[in-house]
């Protein structure tokens, strides 16, 4: 059987660690030539050094998600040396804790700047690099732009954003007949850095107590791994996906049945 990516060509933002690198991982084992892009160049630079290795094609680039002129330049490039893009994943984000009364302006505007305006800009140019031969755009949501969470206020705003920002993509690209499908994805608790990191950043007894409460919350009863993530991106790449635009699709071990 063929692979399910062959002859494809894909981007995919954030690659450097978690979702992104496994899923750029798995498009290339899928046969995609596959664009990576971190801010950190060198731990996306490993990343594709190992799909090579492991005989995909990967291509390392870094990027700020932020920079308009950055987009412009990356979408170029991939056009002059692949001559399209086939399927684009706006995976890049961050999170930074806080409530409604103690997150700073400064922050709110971070958070927005990585995880939603970023996320318009590599829809629009995938859009305009696509809508000649088509092709499939994954924003990255997260569970928290469904539901609420107290302590990410800003990270609800922007993955919020995201979720119905791509309903309108979704729209305008079906009503142009361009053949581009837009989707988001929602992860749940995976075990990237992002997360980890952030239990590890709280006391002892304060992470084992949040530990403890997601194993409560999570039907499943265990966190995801980045390769849950990657399998749904992969659906949604390929053509089996074919009849989905403007769909959530939600990988949370149960998390939000409730």
């Amino acid at each position: 059987m063929n692979p399910r990516l062959q002859h494809k060509v894909a981007l995919v933002t954030g690659a450097g660690s978690g979702i992104g690198a496994a899923t750029a991982t798995r498009f290339a084992e899928e046969g995609a030539h596959v664009f990576l892009t971190d801010a950190d160049f060198e731990r996306v630079a490993s990343v594709a050094a190992t799909i090579s290795a492991a005989g995909g094609r990967a291509t390392a680039r870094r990027q700020d998600v932020t920079d308009e002129s950055d987009w412009n330049v990356l979408m170029q490039e991939i056009i002059d040396v692949k001559g399209r893009l086939d399927i684009l994943v706006n995976n890049a984000g961050i999170v930074i804790t806080g409530t409604v009364e103690s997150t700073s302006l400064s922050d709110w505007r971070k958070t927005q700047a990585v995880n939603l305006e970023a996320v318009f800009m590599g829809t629009r140019a995938g859009v305009a690099a696509m809508k000649a031969t088509g092709g499939s755009i994954i924003n990255i949501s997260s569970i928290e732009g469904i539901i609420g969470e107290a302590l990410t206020a800003a990270y609800n705003a922007s993955k919020g954003g995201v979720r119905i920002f791509t309903k309108s993509a979704a729209l305008h690209c079906a009503q142009e007949n361009y053949n581009i499908r837009v989707n988001t994805v929602h992860p749940g608790y995976i075990l990237t850095p992002m997360v980890t990191e952030g239990i590890g950043s709280l006391s002892p007894d304060a992470g084992a107590e949040m530990h403890a409460n997601l194993m409560r919350e999570i039907p499943l009863k265990t966190m995801g791994e980045p390769l849950d993530i990657a399998n749904g991106c992969l659906f949604l790449a390929s053509d089996e996906s074919k009849y989905m635009t403007g769909s959530e699709l939600v990988i949370d071990g149960g998390y939000t049945c409730r």
